[in-house]
């Protein structure tokens, strides 16, 4: 993401998901797989006979940030270097109090969090399986993780006291050993592991945009280009980055101010910064590593602008890493996260680059000056495209899944109050509050883990048809990638908002891995575009879609809803109606109909007053957005419902799935209650039997929520937090990872100089 893909935003880090995931846009992963490591297996009590490594633990024994790694427990399973070394008696004894009675030695499953898994309603290694998209897919993960965390070079452990040198310098080790490691066990970019790396590694390695390179070259490049780029970035003998988002321009692309002169006589594209507010800023990999990048800049022919067009620009030797000349770069400064990322700037003055250095798949400036298109002008904007799909599975549910592990799990362990008198203090998830506070997270996370899957359909499908020069489904793919991604990341970076505070004190702690999502995952609501420009984005394609399906035209599949208006009431009779799919898909489809007609009448209404059509669209834009959200909703909803009703009913997995979209359907009822009382569609009596049947089903889920996220399937070093491990030893976790804390290693230099005669001179008084 280091880059902004097209966003007024910066292009953060995350964009890295794109590299491993955007080359999946082709199709299908093939039939044939290579076989790879399997992983250890286990017995466990998640379904008969089925075999694994420790869930959560992953295959090395370890935990990221602990001492629990293998090699270094006691016979009992105490770690050796944690404990054993203290002749305090008072520290065992701590660990002997009551209130570490809960599990006291790291390596045995703190008995609260194990008497979750002893009775779970589904299936819960058939239910990762669904998720994984098959078995052997399964079995692709957890080698391609096995192989990442067996290696101590892709090591974690200390992350959260590394300065943002230190995490630079190791996220560039981990990209130059990933290049080995792909070698050593025959993995290749285009083979089925490559897109489990990204997720194995936990996004913290460098040259993520270096894969965004390549994949705008793929898209937008000639096979001549193609075949001279591709084959030396693939070697690395070059490191490309991805420069399009200006300090003055991100989202509004059109407006980049960033030129590039056909000089005829030489053959050459000279490209400037005509002025501070054109300078790149933000390209992930640009700061210090990157030797190319793909700049996007004013195309200028003839004095004539041909609108913006993608160059291939050196901007550092190949020899000493030293800038070319007329080159300016560096990094941007601190971030509230993506410290392993060196996103920078980049200012050109008369940089030269040959003709043929403009992607030309499309478009080209021939050498007598003739300028050249082919297809849809709106091809370059596909990337975009591309990139925020890809970015919501790596960059969005993942973490909001891990967050969902990590908060769920805590909640088990730690103990607060008395639910009844006389009684131990309960378990924070049996209070209808914290329930409600971490089960519509978790039943987010698997409804748009599935609205991903159909996202992913959708545009392979789109794709095929560009690859034939058919450029008709841009619109729809671009659409709904915009739409998508500003409601998933926006409530998903609600829900791991959520999750943190729903930890208390412990989840402000980095230690617990919480921070850093939260840090991580807010940046997804502005790179790849700004959330609001893009839902505006989406709406201006529903309203002229409302437009003409009202006018009987032909629209595309995904709305041909608006072409249904069914005026009329919800016609639940009672609480359990609710528990309906067609209720409430019905309900979410009429919200999503009303929203939008009604935005569509205002904005003609004011046109035909007399309203300039900018000026009517820019008064109706709050409703825009509002419109485009619902249609989201509805969309996700329906898809979650669907996809329900497709699973198979044994192994209880569909049970639990209709469980938790039923859930995810009336918290979003409960959530907007104004938008669907509004019109009189459902009335007060009707929200309270949704309210009923809400809070019913929070009672239902919070019986399965560990199995739920012990589906994810992360391990522990994934997870890196002292909160959410499998083994639920909360207390023991941040204690022994807080002490490698370098300060508690340490003389503090503020004694001598400052305490020391503060202190001493009080004593003086005294």
């Amino acid at each position: 993401m280091a880059f902004f893909l097209n966003a007024g935003a910066p292009a953060l880090p995350a964009l890295g998901a794109v590299g491993f995931y955007a080359q999946q846009a082709q199709g299908p992963l093939p039939a044939e797989v290579s076989s790879g490591t399997p992983p250890r297996t286990r017995r466990n009590t998640h379904g008969p006979g089925e075999l694994r490594w420790p869930r959560g633990r992953g295959p090395c024994s370890g935990e990221a940030g602990s001492a629990a790694q293998a090699g270094r427990r006691q016979p009992d399973g105490s770690p050796k270097d944690a404990w054993d070394k203290s002749s305090s008696a008072s520290r065992m004894a701590l660990l002997e109090t009551s209130k570490y009675s809960q599990g006291s030695v790291l390596g045995s499953v703190n008995p609260d969090l194990a008497s979750e898994r002893q009775t779970p309603s589904f299936s819960v290694e058939k239910l990762t399986v669904r998720l994984d998209g098959g078995a052997e897919h399964t079995r692709i993960r957890r080698a391609v993780v096995e192989a990442i965390e067996c290696d101590p070079e892709f090591s974690r452990e200390n992350q959260y006291f590394q300065s943002q040198n230190e995490r630079y310098e190791a996220a560039v080790r981990k990209a130059v050993h990933l290049q080995k490691k792909m070698h050593e066990m025959g993995w290749t970019e285009s083979g089925p592991e490559f897109k489990y790396i990204y997720r194995a590694l936990s996004g913290d390695v460098a040259f993520l945009l270096h894969r965004i390179f390549m994949r705008s070259i793929s898209v937008l490049g000639s096979d001549k280009q193609i075949a001279k780029w591709i084959p030396l970035a693939t070697q690395f003998q070059l490191i490309g980055s991805y420069a399009q988002t200006e300090l003055g321009h991100g989202t509004y692309l059109q407006g980049l101010e960033t030129t590039a002169v056909f000089d005829i006589t030489t053959q050459e594209f000279i490209l400037n910064t005509p002025k501070i507010s054109a300078m790149k800023w933000w390209p992930g990999d640009m700061g210090r590593s990157a030797t190319h990048t793909v700049a996007f800049a004013q195309l200028y022919v003839h004095g004539k602008c041909y609108g913006v067009h993608p160059f291939i620009v050196q901007i550092r030797s190949l020899q000493d890493h030293s800038l070319c000349p007329g080159v300016t770069a560096g990094d941007i400064g601190p971030k509230m996260n993506f410290e392993h990322v060196d996103n920078g700037y980049l200012m050109l003055q008369n940089v030269r680059v040959p003709r043929e250095n403009m992607l030309n798949k499309f478009c080209e400036v021939q050498p007598d000056g003739t300028y050249v298109r082919r297809g849809s002008q709106k091809i370059n904007y596909f990337t975009m495209t591309t990139v925020r799909i890809s970015l919501i599975e790596d960059e969005v549910i993942i973490p909001l899944m891990k967050a969902c592990t990590i908060a769920i799990r805590y909640s088990v362990v730690r103990r607060q109050s008395k639910l009844k008198p006389g009684e131990q203090e309960a378990k924070i998830l049996d209070y209808q509050t914290q329930q409600e506070k971490l089960l519509p997270p978790l039943a987010a996370a698997y409804a748009f883990h599935f609205l991903n899957d159909y996202l992913q359909e959708l545009f392979d499908k789109g794709y095929r048809e560009i690859q034939r020069k058919n450029f008709d489904t841009l619109p729809e793919l671009h659409a709904f990638s915009s739409g998508f991604k500003a409601m998933v990341t926006q409530y998903c970076t609600s829900a791991v908002e959520i999750c943190l505070r729903a930890c208390g004190g412990h989840g402000y702690s980095l230690l617990s891995g919480l921070p850093s999502l939260y840090t991580k995952i807010v940046a997804s609501c502005i790179y790849e575009g700004e959330n609001t420009i893009l839902l505006l984005q989406t709406a201006r394609f529903l309203i002229k879609c409302f437009m003409a399906a009202s006018a009987g035209q032909p629209v595309p599949p995904s709305v041909t809803y608006l072409a249904a208006v069914k005026p009329g009431k919800c016609p639940a009779k009672n609480k359990s109606d609710f528990l309906r799919p067609d209720i409430y898909t019905e309900a979410y489809q009429h919200m999503a109909v009303r929203l939008i007609s009604s935005t569509a009448a205002k904005l003609q209404d004011l046109i035909q007053s007399g309203v300039k059509k900018h000026d009517a669209w820019n008064q109706c834009t709050v409703q825009l957005v509002q419109a485009a959200k619902a249609h989201c909703h509805y969309i996700t909803v329906k898809n979650f419902a669907e996809t329900v009703e497709k699973l198979e009913t044994k192994a209880g997995i569909q049970k639990i799935m209709k469980h938790l979209c039923d859930l995810f359907a009336l918290h979003g009822i409960f959530s907007n209650a104004g938008v669907f009382l509004h019109d009189g569609y459902i009335s007060g009596a009707q929200m309270d039997m949704v309210t009923a049947s809400y809070l019913d089903l929070l009672a239902v889920i919070r019986k399965d929520a560990v199995p739920l996220v012990d589906a994810f399937d992360f391990t522990d070093k994934s997870l890196n937090s002292a909160l959410g491990s499998y083994d639920g030893q909360v207390y023991q976790r941040l204690y022994e990872w807080a002490q490698k804390s370098p300060t508690n290693k340490q003389t503090s230099p503020a004694y001598e100089r400052y305490l020391k005669p503060l202190l001493h001179n009080t004593l003086s008084k005294l």
